[in-house]
């Protein structure tokens, strides 16, 4: 399923005003970016094959993880990735539905809900 990249952008910035607002406010030090592709370095340093899916990253430190006083910290980061996504949906709707997916996913990570409890509610 192939769409354009302002179509696609336009579909994650979609799913990402879907957000409840405490979500959206407490998401004020994260940028979320499209990328067409991930990195031979992002494949290795999660242990993936690159004949494995990798549909989103997040990357920076989880808001449970962070002190009281802490250093200033860089903006996280949230990486959409835009082929493999094209690549695994076969409609508009699906793709829709997996954009979606994966920004809760990946935003999830921010709020430190790991790998396991994100399956436990759906979004593996």
């Amino acid at each position: 399923m192939r769409v354009s990249r302002k179509q696609f952008e336009a579909l994650v910035a979609e799913a990402l005003d879907g957000l409840p607002p405490f979500i959206q406010e407490a998401m004020r030090n994260v940028d979320v970016v499209v990328e067409e592709r991930p990195s031979k370095e992002q494949y290795a340093a999660l242990g993936l094959g690159s004949d494995e899916w990798l549909f989103g990253l997040y990357e920076g430190t989880p808001l449970i993880e962070r002190g009281v006083v802490s250093e200033p910290l860089m903006p996280d980061k949230v990486t959409i990735f835009r082929r493999p996504l094209e690549e695994a949906c076969q409609s508009p709707e699906q793709i829709t539905e997996e954009i979606r997916r994966t920004v809760v996913h990946e935003i999830a990570h921010h709020f430190g809900i790991d790998e396991d409890r994100l399956a436990e509610l759906g979004y593996d």
